[in-house]
């Protein structure tokens, strides 16, 4: 599901692991806002804290009023620049951190306090009936513990405090981030605006050559150069080469490789190697950079750029590594997304290549923009060729995914949500390539560059997450055996993308702006917990209790295997009682075991009993009949008026009980299907159990002879019958019956008991089959009844014609057998039947 899921939504645009370094280098977003900011800046680790604290190492309530007003101030004016707003809230997080642990300070004394004081028990109405002793005690504990808890309430509302100035820090700095979004700046459509900007980008180039003018021949250059010109040598043969010829070198390899290997193991090799793709080409990039830097010819423009040529380079390479692993190679295994035409797929890996030289481009031109402080309309002018090409791009990526959504799904599954992933995409895709360039050239190049460099970093995420699946796909079946379609089946590599997927998930907000000061607040709000009552569940309490319950859990049902496969079947107690105390060690080691892991994570239970209270009301009103089958089924294990193997009637379903569970009991019918049934149906209804306690049953056989048929030795014969079947219990003995006359025949009745009533059935069979056989030996006749009808009018019964037969001119006799019903009876009757007469 989730394979499917990616495999729609992916666009192999750029390489986001790369991307993500790249932002934490940059410090911003593609809309240039800030995008990481630290929650305590330090420098070196070396910067004392901002918190300050007393002799007796409790917080400086003083120092920290002081910051709190300064804090509060500085939100009302509301001029405080972005930088000093985040080092004011990295003060408060570090006082928030630091009540937070005071909150905990004297717990397990004022816990011990709490117990003494109960012990003690309440305050009696008439005080004068306590023993003066007991007040002056309690009287003693509460100053204890009023003492020991006024550093905690005072830490308490410091810590609110501080919590709710970080919020209000956030809250500003969003807003501000949305007003720069939203900014309407100058029009790069304005031609009074180019030749300024190309002025101010031809200024920078022409700085920048003179500044390698001014160094490059240097005294100090030369001997820099002369003492590392060995090392220098080295480092830039080895990045020239890496730069050019690695990336060819990894793919020879990785084809070398795959050959030689089968199966899933191809697909492990051939991702593994296809790393160096992007790590080589990166190293000759920094081994080149390293040896300018040694060559002292870089100056102050040369270094900035230099700077960003990591980043851009994995953009670059890292793009056309995704695009590969995505869109694949003529005869690839490894596609991700397929393509109509192999001209199709080299439009797309083009477009992909392309993102990456524009991503690359982006990246250079803010460095270099941010250092040269480039004015609004300069930026505005610069970025727009970029920003054009990117929409073009992405209408272009918009296009090849409908063809693929087209080539892929037939029309008669143009519904599914498979189709309806792909084309809510591309149609998304299509319309960010076409509202970023508009936006740009309305004056909106933040809010353009917001939302095209967004969408396709969260796209790129999208397409790494889907070869990351692809990974571990092959690596489940290079362990288990199996080959890829099998492999794809398995749920161990869908539970692993899931998890990596979730973990993904800051990385996205990142992209679209979060700051990673959002993301650690929200990260403290989840490890924080939820107030129940008194008791907090923070996710440690959670993990806690769940691997104790799991624990529990499993032993109870090793127990419940032993005692059902080794000890209970080597008793002398029926298989009903083996089940109940089996289900019973069940219900009991789940109870335990719950009860062990509640409280071994620390939850008071006591403190939820107003919510288990209410939540009680609501069971007894919308859960009752869950209720009610459980407690039956208890009842059921318990009393034991069934037990599985038994054979039951209940409301119309006969059958075996097959199974107790909980809430039902399953019955197997004798058509050999299945009937679940309520266990209160069991309780409170009318159950008819053959086999309780042990097998044997009574059968009834009826026997029909003709009138005049020597009724003595009909029962001689009968009783010879039955008194030799095997089955038939010989104490008490069987019986037969003359039990009347009948309309058609004199009525015997065979009574017998069986040893086992589970075979009521084929020995009734067999007795039918031996009463035949003895009855014709003997020339006893068995009747059937008959019926002879007049009709005084049968052109009653012809269809109307031409030609009619008067009246009086035919009688007919008809015979029929009993299957002619009494309502076909009164039918003809009405027709013309007169009478009936025995024959």
């Amino acid at each position: 599901m989730l394979r499917n899921y990616l495999a729609l939504c992916l666009v192999a645009l750029t390489f986001f692991g790369s991307a993500a370094g790249v932002m934490a280098q940059e410090g911003v977003s593609g809309n240039g806002t800030p995008l990481s900011v630290g929650l305590t800046q330090t420098s070196q680790n070396e910067k004392p804290p901002a918190y300050v604290l007393t002799r007796d190492g409790s917080p400086d309530y003083d120092s920290w009023g002081r910051l709190a007003t300064r804090v509060e101030q500085a939100l009302e004016v509301g001029r405080a620049s972005d930088k000093v707003l985040r080092d004011l809230r990295a003060e408060l997080n570090e006082w928030r951190a630091l009540f937070s642990k005071a909150q905990s300070q004297h717990s397990v004394r004022i816990h011990t306090l709490k117990t003494q004081i109960t012990t003690l028990g309440p305050v009696p109405e008439d005080e004068r009936v306590e023993p003066t002793i007991l007040s002056q005690r309690r009287a003693e504990l509460t100053e204890e513990l009023n003492a020991a808890q006024a550093p905690v309430e005072i830490a308490e509302e410091a810590y609110s405090r501080a919590d709710v100035l970080i919020r209000e820090i956030d809250s500003l700095m969003r807003s501000r981030q949305a007003d720069l979004l939203l900014e309407l700046g100058p029009t790069p459509l304005n031609p009074a605006l180019w030749r300024n900007a190309l002025s101010d980008l031809l200024t920078s180039l022409n700085l920048a050559r003179t500044e390698l003018s001014a160094i490059w021949g240097s005294d100090a250059q030369l001997k820099d150069f002369k003492q590392d010109f060995p090392i220098t040598l080295v480092l830039l043969i080895v990045g020239f080469v890496l730069l050019i010829r690695a990336r060819h070198w990894v793919m020879q390899t990785g084809t070398y490789l795959r050959r030689r290997r089968h199966g899933a193991s191809r697909g492990v090799v051939g991702f593994v190697v296809s790393l160096g793709q992007v790590a080589a080409p990166l190293l000759g990039i920094y081994a080149l950079i390293e040896a300018l830097n040694l060559s002292g010819i870089l100056g102050l423009r040369g270094q900035v750029i230099a700077d960003a040529l990591p980043a851009a380079g994995a953009f670059v390479f890292g793009s056309l590594w995704l695009a590969n692993r995505v869109f694949g190679i003529e005869g690839a295994s490894w596609t991700v997304i397929e393509m109509p035409t192999s001209v199709a797929r080299a439009e797309a890996k083009a477009n992909v290549a392309l993102m990456g030289v524009m991503l690359a481009i982006w990246v250079v031109l803010t460095r270099l923009s941010d250092h040269e402080t480039y004015a609004a309309e300069t930026r505005a002018v610069l970025q727009f060729p970029i920003l054009v090409l990117v929409g073009v791009l992405l209408v272009r990526m918009g296009r090849l995914l409908h063809l693929h959504a087209k080539m892929n799904l037939p029309e008669e599954q143009a519904g599914n949500f498979r189709a309806n992933v792909m084309h809510l995409v591309s149609t998304l895709t299509t319309l960010v390539g076409f509202a970023g360039p508009i936006l740009a050239a309305v004056g909106y190049s933040k809010l353009s560059a917001a939302f095209l460099f967004p969408w396709i970093m969260t796209l790129g995420v999208l397409a790494l997450l889907e070869v990351l699946h692809r990974f571990f796909v092959a690596i489940y079946g290079t362990i288990r055996g199996q080959d890829e379609t099998e492999a794809r089946l398995a749920l161990w590599p869908i539970l692993t993308s899931f998890i990596v997927a979730i973990a993904a998930l800051p990385l996205l907000a990142l992209i679209w702006g979060a700051r990673t000061t959002d993301l650690t607040e929200l990260w403290t709000i989840v490890m924080g917990g939820i107030q129940l009552g008194d008791a907090r569940i923070t996710p440690r309490t959670f993990m806690v209790f769940a691997m104790i319950f799991v624990v529990g859990y499993t032993l109870t049902r090793l127990l419940q295997s032993m005692l059902k496969t080794s000890i209970l079947p080597k008793t002398k107690m029926d298989i009903g009682g083996q089940n109940a105390i089996s289900a019973g060690v069940g219900y009991v080691g789940i109870f335990l075991a719950a009860l062990i892991a509640i409280t071994s994570a620390g939850l008071d239970l006591s403190s939820v009993a107003i919510v288990a209270g209410a939540l009680s009301v609501g069971i007894g009103f919308g859960l009752q009949n869950i209720v009610s089958n459980f407690i039956s089924g208890i009842i059921l294990l318990v009393e034991r008026p069934i037990s599985e193997g038994d054979w039951i009637e209940v409301g119309g379903q006969m059958g075996y009980v097959r199974d107790i569970s909980v809430r039902s009991t399953r019955i197997e019918t004798f058509d050999r299907s299945d009937v679940i049934l309520p266990n209160s149906d069991l309780i409170s209804g009318v159950v008819t159990n053959y086999t309780r306690g042990n097998s044997i049953g009574r059968i009834i056989l009826p026997v029909g002879v003709a009138y005049g048929t020597d009724t003595k030795r009909v029962e001689e014969v009968l009783r010879e019958i039955v008194d030799a079947h095997p089955m038939v219990t010989v104490e008490p003995p069987p019986s037969v019956l003359f039990v009347g006359f009948g309309a058609d025949s004199l009525d015997f009745e065979i009574r017998a008991i069986l040893r086992d009533v589970n075979f009521s059935l084929s020995v009734k069979s067999e007795l039918n089959h031996e009463i035949a056989r003895r009855f014709v030996e003997e020339g006893f006749e068995i009747p059937f009844a008959q019926r002879d009808l007049w009709i005084r009018n049968p052109e009653a019964l012809r269809p109307e014609g031409p030609r009619e037969k008067p009246p009086s001119e035919t009688k007919a006799k008809k015979t029929v057998t009993d299957s002619f019903t009494l309502e076909d009876m009164q039918d003809t009757a009405d027709d013309g039947v007169v009478g009936d007469a025995d024959e």
